[in-house]
């Protein structure tokens, strides 16, 4: 017997006594952030920004037709001279920006991310109650390695795709995928509680939040 067959003969001995009809699992929590109305969306996307204000984001309200020009000041801004796109990002998100676009089809190597300076998404959902943003690898967001290499992550949102708090959203959810919580630019604090920013991921996040 190999240590696989170990663990899962344990884990078969270990639910062999449960109750084979499903349970009645309590609903009563509370499924909205507190104070909003899901359906008010107003707030919904006010208390978005605040969150990731809160957590040093940049955050800007863009309409769609803004969106490139959005996308090229926030690189510029960011001193950004390269950035990785992933499959299926719309080019013309990219299409106002000088910089260099390095495409990630095929997977660019880890030397090839570190080298690159920004990164451009989509995102699957996110979270006002958290100044969450959500990414599961689908079109648009690409592999999970160019998300955390490179220094600056400017993400697109779209205001439908944000819900007031996790229980709203985790059902979107397909939990088979590679699923990324960001909750503003990377930052720790373990060490003397002295935040730094970085240390695993981008330091720098801006989010345009689009209709």
């Amino acid at each position: 017997m190999n240590a696989r067959e170990a663990i899962l003969g344990r884990i078969r001995a270990a639910v062999a006594d449960l109750p084979a009809e499903p349970v009645d699992v309590p609903r009563a929590y509370l499924r909205s952030a507190p104070g909003i109305s899901p359906g008010d969306r107003t707030a919904v996307i006010e208390l978005f920004v605040e969150r990731l204000e809160d957590y040093g984001a940049t955050v800007r309200r863009v309409p769609a037709h803004g969106l490139p020009a959005a996308v090229a000041d926030a690189l510029d801004e960011s001193s950004a001279r390269s950035a990785v796109v992933p499959d299926g990002l719309p080019a013309a998100l990219s299409a106002q920006w000088s910089g260099v676009i390095r495409r990630d089809a095929p997977p660019l190597s880890k030397a090839e991310l570190d080298a690159t300076d920004a990164v451009i998404t989509t995102c699957a959902a996110a979270i006002a109650d958290s100044g969450t943003i959500i990414l599961d690898a689908g079109s648009g967001q690409g592999r999970r390695a160019p998300t955390l290499v490179p220094d600056v992550h400017v993400c697109v949102v779209g205001e439908e795709q944000v819900g007031s708090s996790m229980p709203e959203v985790i059902n979107q959810l397909d939990p088979r995928r590679p699923i990324t919580w960001i909750s503003g630019p990377s930052a720790t604090a373990d060490i003397e509680m002295i935040r730094v920013q970085g240390v695993h991921g981008p330091r720098r996040l801006t989010v345009l939040i689009t209709p």
